[in-house]
């Protein structure tokens, strides 16, 4: 967590001489005030500055503070939320606090008495806020591991994940389905300075047509039948961080054209609001649909297309870099087997290479998966990967399509990469290979890669 994060929070009271000693004391500990005398002007601020805490008077002139304390819980689960409260009303304080309120403050209060009270909310949310700063950076790092290869394109890629990640600039990722296009925006967000804030990933395909603008944008209490209470939506819950789009063509032409003003005026109104929420978010959009044609057809606003398509970064597809696929195969069987030293043999390597992939590389991790799930021996061979991919690897070995001459292309193109890559280490790169340093050691001297690659292990049998 970055050392300027300030602590938002909220006063609410309908006495203005409160307010004004509660703001006191909280500025005087760095936070940044805001003040409402209603429960109604408290749920707007919550709804629209999201403070990280809450002092709220037990009575208050419409609804009572429990009532605001179920409200505020419900809309924004982590904001901690205090009651004040008369020596009378104790066990309300205390029905308060079961149902969530971090304490409670008895009226008249000692200055000193509401300041440690506050800065103890404050320690909580900041540890929390740590909390999920660390877990979801190790989720990233690992997700940003997936992110493998050493063809030029997806290099290209990760250049340009590089450029952008310490922007805001809108970007628009390209390419088939299970390409990896999330796993792009993630590490745009997740490598960069705002790292520490929200990352909220839509699956635009699967909102249903009817909800997706209250699920966008939020809704009121009351603004539809089943809404019972206010709820903020998902471009409010990415607010100061980055909001994933994918698959963005699916919008609705009418949901495009509000899309379009939220990104334009950086603000928004939720369902059954009169008034306006201003967000503060980076949208990365990504669509395996060529948007170009989209918008040439009528089937995708123009405009909208232009907002987006910022910088445009494309994945390629598996089988326009199949030089990679050895070193993701590794991969996957490192993640599904990491305590086995399990291989794949130059059989099956082969029908992986000669397959097209057209799942991707989400194929190719479930086929991986699935290979090591089934396999009766301690190496992956043809027989353990699926049909599909079996029965291309029959063909090709029936008809001799040129089969040799493409894999030993493909081969030494790999071992190059990988050589390259891991800095001539060659006991790291057998390992991302998935072979034997003595297969290794021939392999480098056949295809002439390496200033040593003559030189043999002492020991080891071939695989």
């Amino acid at each position: 967590m970055k050392d300027d994060f300030r602590i938002r929070f909220l006063i609410v009271d309908d006495e203005p001489t409160i307010r004004k000693l509660c703001m006191q004391v909280a500025e005087s500990l760095g936070f940044l005030c805001l003040e409402a005398e209603s429960a109604e002007a408290a749920l707007r601020l919550v709804q629209s500055e999201s403070p990280e805490l809450v002092v709220t008077d037990l009575r208050l002139p419409e609804e009572s503070g429990v009532e605001l304390l179920e409200r505020i819980k419900s809309a924004q689960p982590r904001t901690e939320v205090a009651i004040m409260t008369g020596h009378g009303s104790i066990d309300s304080a205390v029905e308060a606090m079961r149902l969530g309120a971090y304490h409670y403050i008895t009226k008249p209060f000692a200055i000193e008495e509401l300041k440690l009270i506050l800065e103890r909310m404050a320690e909580k949310v900041r540890l929390v806020a740590e909390r999920d700063f660390l877990r979801d950076r190790v989720n990233a790092e690992a997700e940003l591991n997936r992110i493998t290869g050493s063809s030029p394109s997806i290099q290209h890629v990760l250049r340009l994940v590089g450029r952008l990640k310490d922007t805001r600039t809108p970007v628009l990722i390209t390419g088939e389905s299970g390409t990896g296009k999330e796993l792009v925006a993630r590490a745009i967000h997740f490598q960069g300075p705002f790292a520490q804030r929200p990352f909220v990933a839509v699956d635009c395909s699967s909102l249903v047509p009817t909800l997706i603008e209250s699920e966008l944008f939020g809704y009121e209490k009351g603004a539809f039948t089943g809404a019972v209470k206010t709820r903020p939506g998902l471009f409010q819950a990415a607010q100061g961080g980055t909001i994933f789009l994918d698959e963005v063509a699916e919008l609705p032409l009418e949901m495009q054209s509000k899309l379009l003003r939220v990104l334009q005026e950086k603000e928004l109104r939720p369902v059954g609001s009169t008034s306006n929420v201003k967000v503060d978010v980076r949208v990365i959009a990504a669509s395996n649909r060529d948007l170009d044609s989209a918008y040439r057809a009528g089937a995708f606003r123009k405009d909208l297309y232009f907002r987006l398509n910022v910088v445009a970064v494309h994945v390629p597809p598996l089988r326009e870099r199949k030089s990679d696929i050895p070193l993701l195969a590794r991969c996957f069987l490192d993640r599904f087997a990491p305590n086995l030293s399990l291989a794949i043999t130059p059989a099956a390597t082969n029908a992986l290479l000669q397959y097209d992939w057209p799942g991707n590389v989400r194929e190719l991790e479930n086929c991986i998966e699935r290979a090591v799930t089934l396999r009766n021996h301690d190496r992956i061979e043809v027989g353990d990967l699926p049909s599909a991919v079996r029965t291309v690897a029959t063909l090709v070995f029936e008809t001799g399509a040129n089969a040799p001459t493409d894999l030993e292309d493909l081969e030494r193109m790999t071992i190059q990469r990988v050589f390259e890559q891991v800095g001539g280490d060659k006991m790291l790169a057998g390992k991302m290979l998935g072979i034997s340093r003595a297969t290794l050691y021939r392999k480098l001297k056949r295809y002439n890669i390496g200033g040593d690659a003559s030189t043999r292990p002492a020991a080891g049998p071939p695989n």
